[in-house]
């Protein structure tokens, strides 16, 4: 919200014939009334900040801004004999305040003040953005984890749009209530590959609500690498990997056999890891194994991999025989963990299993469409937000 400027002409001679600046404005610190005194620093953030005309002047135009750049929304009279902002003023803040003014002779007039904000006695609305800074596939998405829950929509709508994200190039994207206390943005389709993105907080010192502001967040900074997308057929039995749409290997693989399903849907690739020793013990199977797997990319927090399967490379290509994992031979496993990164997509078509769930075993944010995306912020659905429950899921493999 744009503060009101009123009365000034945007271009002309100069000459004072049409109406523009002939002369250097007028001192009118004695002409205007500010409810903040000049370098104060314990000015109430929860009053409104007011500013009034005096001995006969009208106000044109009031602009306030804290040290960040926020600009405090504002409604001028009728009249134009007085000003009054419409939101809180953040805690703990240092702000510039502009007033143009003029008077009955139509001269313009000017005054300019500093003044700070007393820091808030209340508690704090701490946001951890993630991920961390970084180079990362094109589907990762971005994460703002609350320190506390926010439910009233207004709560949220201040807390969405004080969240800022800027890619270039430019992509249109949203954020998605998954809960109280967590928010994901994506775009409609994945990042581009090779852009840069940068997530910023602006909630710092803004109330919230009664006894709640917000707290300070470090911003991150994320790149995207090449565009890698395999797509696992538990039809086919063959994994075709693809770089910048480019088919570049189509590799024999074998998933989850009856009772153990791969799940349908996209996943986000979460961590690479070397090593990883997978039991039965850790999914409940109902068959005993214990064994040491290689080249092992997490898909999902339930213990879906992708990983070196030597034991099985009879059956790859052939049938399914794992407890849900997607095995392939050490070979092709290693030049799959050397070539991912952690945000790469991993989509699993045809298998029997259930569908990937959006939010709670992993990033299956991918599997939600873009309209019911939407509709999860509360700001791009007017007001609507998700109710959506991330249930924490055991991180736990499978093979």
């Amino acid at each position: 919200m744009a503060p009101l400027s009123v009365g000034l002409a945007a271009c002309g001679t100069g000459d004072g014939s049409d109406g523009t600046l002939s002369s250097a404005p007028y001192d009118a610190t004695d002409a205007v009334s500010v409810s903040a005194a000049a370098d104060s620093t314990d000015v109430d953030p929860d009053k409104p900040l007011k500013v009034t005309a005096q001995k006969g002047d009208t106000l044109t135009d009031v602009f306030a801004t804290d040290a960040s750049g926020r600009v405090v929304p504002g409604e001028l009279s009728a009249d134009q004999k007085s000003w009054h902002s419409t939101s809180s003023l953040a805690a703990g803040a240092h702000y510039t305040l502009q007033v143009s003014t003029e008077n009955q002779d139509g001269a313009p007039g000017r005054r300019s003040l500093r003044f700070g904000t007393k820091a808030a006695a209340a508690k704090r609305l701490h946001v951890k953005l993630g991920p961390d800074n970084g180079t990362y596939g094109v589907g990762m998405p971005l994460t703002a984890e609350l320190s506390r829950p926010v439910k009233k929509p207004g709560q949220r709508e201040m807390v969405e749009r004080a969240l800022r994200v800027d890619s270039k190039p430019h992509v249109e994207g949203s954020w998605h209530w998954v809960n109280s206390k967590e928010l994901h943005y994506r775009p409609r389709s994945y990042w581009p590959a090779h852009a840069s993105i940068t997530l910023r907080s602006s909630l710092n010192g803004l109330k919230v609500r009664k006894g709640l502001y917000g707290g300070k967040a470090k911003p991150v900074r994320m790149k995207t690498g090449d565009r890698i997308v395999a797509v696992a057929d538990a039809s086919s039995l063959k994994m075709t990997v693809k770089k910048n749409g480019k088919t570049i290997r189509s590799v024999p693989i074998t998933t989850g056999k009856s009772g153990y399903e791969t799940r349908n849907g996209i996943k986000v690739i979460l961590t690479k890891e070397p090593y990883v020793r997978m039991t039965s013990a850790s999914i409940g199977a109902g068959d005993f194994y214990d064994l040491g797997v290689h080249w092992a990319t997490r898909l999902t927090n339930s213990g879906e991999y992708v990983h070196g399967a030597p034991w099985s490379v009879g059956s790859q290509g052939v049938s399914n025989t794992s407890h849900g994992c997607t095995g392939m031979s050490s070979s092709n496993a290693k030049w799959f963990f050397d070539l991912v990164n952690e945000g790469d997509i991993v989509q699993h078509v045809n298998t029997s299993g259930e569908t990937m769930a959006p939010f709670g075993n992993g990033f299956g944010d991918w599997n939600m469409d873009w309209k019911k995306w939407r509709a999860g912020s509360a700001v791009n659905s007017e007001g609507h937000v998700g109710s959506g429950q991330a249930d924490a899921a055991r991180l736990r493999p499978q093979v």
